[in-house]
């Protein structure tokens, strides 16, 4: 793991790579399209596979699947919804961080490394994990949804984070989606990627293209 300590600034994606929140999100599209009389017939395997490619792909999957709903609702309101079930779920259920990141972020803490989470998520929905996981208050800085105009896979996060934290040429990014993933290439940043090796979007990833490790604790080791 010595070899990150040769990055700065590096970036943290947040959602399951962090945190394990991944299945509230799926818990939370689930009951959103159940409130509205529509089945939700997916496993998590194939919502993952779908999510963690393109920030379009769930609504385009949802769309396919009940075109009448989101026609009448349209989609704005319906994820409007799913973000109200999502806190929902984060207010009523207990939070772990992924196995190892605690131990890497004070690694990086310790050798004072600046460092940033680079969310999809809101604000609201990073203060409330925050709040659970007092651990996570130690990083210094956050881009949430709010401080960028167009998700991942566009780089606009991370561009912002470096206006925040500032260029260099050795800048380091982790993310857990292929998406995060085009995201950190498109703001030149080296891209880890950690993900389990029998997630379906290893379908679509050449491990030699770039730094990868089934988890955080793999990195460790």
């Amino acid at each position: 793991m010595s070899w990150i300590l040769d990055y700065s600034p590096i970036f943290f994606d947040f959602d399951g790579l962090l945190v394990n929140t991944e299945h509230l999100h799926f818990q939370a599209y689930q009951r959103m399209l159940e409130e509205n009389g529509a089945s939700f017939p997916w496993d998590f395997p194939s919502f993952a596979a779908v999510a963690h490619k393109s920030s379009e792909g769930l609504r385009k999957l949802i769309t396919s699947h009940a075109p009448a709903l989101v026609k009448s609702k349209t989609w704005d309101i319906l994820y409007d919804e799913k973000k109200g079930e999502y806190a929902k779920l984060l207010e009523a259920g207990s939070l772990d961080l992924m196995p190892g990141a605690q131990t890497i972020l004070e690694t990086v803490q310790m050798a004072k490394i600046p460092h940033a989470v680079v969310t999809n998520s809101t604000r609201k929905q990073t203060e409330m994990i925050r709040e659970k996981i007092p651990v996570l208050n130690n990083i210094p800085y956050w881009i949430t949804r709010e401080d960028y105009e167009s998700p991942k896979p566009s780089p606009d996060a991370y561009l912002k984070a470096i206006e925040v934290l500032g260029k260099s040429d050795k800048m380091l990014g982790f993310e857990d989606a292929l998406r995060g993933i085009r995201a950190l290439e498109g703001a030149a940043i080296t891209p880890v990627l950690v993900c389990p090796s029998d997630h379906p979007q290893m379908h679509d990833v050449s491990k030699d293209a770039l730094h990868y490790y089934p988890s955080l604790t793999d990195l460790l080791g």
